[in-house]
């Protein structure tokens, strides 16, 4: 008597990915990973589409229309990393094919760096360390890469959710003042936690030495600060970006370094990532970070297990426990 085999369903990694993970998921599927570092194209991504019940996309895969109809059995895009504005997520759902993040892991992470910004970009960090590497230090001297105070400072919080709460929280270590705008005023009992209090988006800017962006990408924050909220901010201020890229008009941020209309400004995030805009590699005012928000080992361990949970469901014909705010099918 012949034995009958089950066919594995097919789960295709897109770039690389933890390995506790992929152990995770090895026993339940057929892996197919690519570990390479180099990014797929449009045709690897619909190659994986056409031949996978699962695919588990980075940030920078961009799955539209044309990929996602290539997948004719497939159950679930699982997104690795909290955003998803890279996948076309209403047309997913008019497919019946599920799309996921990994919210609530990555917040204190991110709140870690953006603190390390605010500092780094207060106080001439990147520039001053590649001046020492140079070996161009010749010993102490009055004005050599004078920064800004962040101690008893304002700092500005735009999107107060999970991360912009915890860089609130962190602000009471500098004796600072917290402004925040969100799309909704938080309860007065979080209010009092993070001793921070509720302006509209011109106050905040008006007022805050240290202005912070948390915000989601949505067709209401798209480009929410631009050449007039700059013009808005002090000269003596400095703008941080941990966000999602086009949340902000890059160029317009160019240019109010470039004329002095802030003191300085770091960037995780950008407008066309991985494309850095023009004139920003030579600003010596502006930090530029690789998008490294989450990263940590313990971050991103976390985050890969949340995606292999969301593909172990989605196999087992359970709905996964992580689906993206904007899914209705």
């Amino acid at each position: 008597m012949k034995g009958r085999f089950r066919v594995k369903p097919i789960v295709t990694v897109t770039n690389m990915f933890p390995e506790a993970a992929l152990e995770k998921l090895d026993s339940h599927c057929e892996l197919r990973t690519n570990q390479t570092e180099n990014p797929p194209t449009s045709d690897n991504l619909k190659k994986y589409a056409s031949e996978s019940a699962a695919i588990i996309t980075y940030l920078s895969d961009k799955i539209d229309r044309d990929i996602i109809d290539c997948g004719e059995n497939l159950k679930l895009i699982a997104n690795y990393g909290a955003g998803f504005n890279n996948i076309d997520v209403a047309y997913a759902a008019n497919k019946g094919i599920w799309v996921t993040n990994t919210p609530g892991v990555l917040h204190e992470t991110t709140a870690d760096l953006t603190w390390a910004m605010i500092l780094g970009a207060a106080r001439c960090i990147v520039p001053a360390e590649r001046f020492t590497r140079e070996n161009r230090f010749k010993g102490w001297q009055a004005k050599m890469y004078l920064g800004g105070d962040v101690y008893g400072k304002t700092l500005g919080v735009i999107g107060c959710g999970e991360i912009g709460s915890a860089v609130a929280r962190r602000a009471s270590g500098f004796d600072m003042r917290v402004l925040y705008h969100n799309r909704n005023q938080l309860p007065a009992e979080k209010e009092r936690e993070l001793n921070a209090v509720y302006v509209s988006l011109e106050e905040l800017l008006r007022e805050s030495d240290f202005v912070t962006v948390h915000a989601p990408l949505t067709e209401q924050t798209q480009y929410i600060i631009g050449k007039e909220q700059f013009e808005m901010m002090k000269s003596s201020a400095y703008f941080i970006h941990t966000a999602r890229g086009k949340v902000v008009d890059d160029k317009a941020l160019v240019e109010a370094l470039k004329k002095g209309g802030i003191a300085g400004a770091a960037l995780d995030v950008y407008e066309n990532e991985p494309a850095l805009t023009e004139g920003m590699t030579e600003l010596e005012n502006l930090m530029l970070l690789p998008h490294i928000g989450s990263a940590s080992h313990e971050t991103r361990d976390k985050m890969a297990d949340l995606v292999a949970n969301n593909v172990l469901d989605a196999l087992g014909g359970k709905t996964p426990r992580c689906l993206v705010p904007s899914w209705q099918k």
